[in-house]
């Protein structure tokens, strides 16, 4: 039986070749992803760049033209299942998962919202002075209410302020008779919202607010709503 020329060898591998670059070009975008993110992690850019330039803007690109490349990849894959089915396969779930992922993202993003909201706007809770050291240099927007959020019209204790900014994600920075303070970072790109409730007879406030100005839909409003609801008897 005669082998195979080497002309027919290299012809063979030509189409495996372009569909490991079909695949590498359906992976751009979840590692740019993780680019930006570690990026900002390690302050090597700010997370308006890290966030919004190289993760909703260009990521956003990559992540469909991944899908067209994976699609090409299911076509190619049809003349040789054997060889070609698994990188066709891996590209498909990839760039599938990646703009589902965007899509949910872009939505989420795109709810109207302020970063900084209280349950009383004409006069929102303080922020303690160790709170207000950690948040030098932060957005200084003006508290504005959101929908679903009010006063809870009860005293509560220091205590149940504390276990409700816990139980909202919040890590308690402090609790005096009528406050309690909290800070919770973001997991991916360390956005960090600041809560304070303050605590008066008859009525309990609450205020969140973020310390970048980096727009992340309603988030700020979520969570002052989380707070509030572990405030309520």
């Amino acid at each position: 039986m005669a082998e195979p020329s080497l002309s027919s060898t290299r012809a063979g591998r030509r189409p495996e070749g372009l569909m490991r670059l079909l695949l590498l070009a359906a992976l751009a975008a979840p590692l740019l992803v993780l680019v930006a993110v570690f990026g900002t992690r390690f302050g090597l850019w700010s997370a308006n760049f890290g966030l919004e330039m190289l993760t909703l803007k260009i990521g956003r690109i990559l992540a469909f033209a991944g899908l067209a490349a994976a699609l090409v990849a299911v076509l190619l894959a049809f003349r040789d299942m054997k060889r070609r089915g698994l990188y066709a396969t891996a590209a498909l779930v990839v760039a599938g998962a990646t703009v589902a992922t965007f899509q949910v993202q872009e939505r989420r993003f795109a709810v109207p919202g302020d970063n900084d909201v209280t349950s009383d706007p004409a006069e929102p809770p303080a922020f303690s002075r160790a709170m207000q050291a950690l948040r030098i240099g932060a957005d200084r927007t003006a508290s504005v209410g959101c929908e679903g959020l009010v006063s809870v019209p009860h005293q509560v204790a220091p205590e149940t302020a504390s276990a409700a900014l816990e139980a909202a994600g919040f890590t308690v920075r402090g609790a005096a008779a009528f406050r309690a303070d909290g800070s919770k970072e973001g997991f991916w790109f360390g956005l960090t919202h600041d809560a304070a409730v303050r605590i008066r007879p008859g009525r309990t406030d609450v205020r969140v607010a973020a310390r970048r100005d980096v727009k992340v839909g309603d988030e700020a409003c979520r969570l002052a709503k989380a707070v509030a609801a572990g405030l309520k008897p």
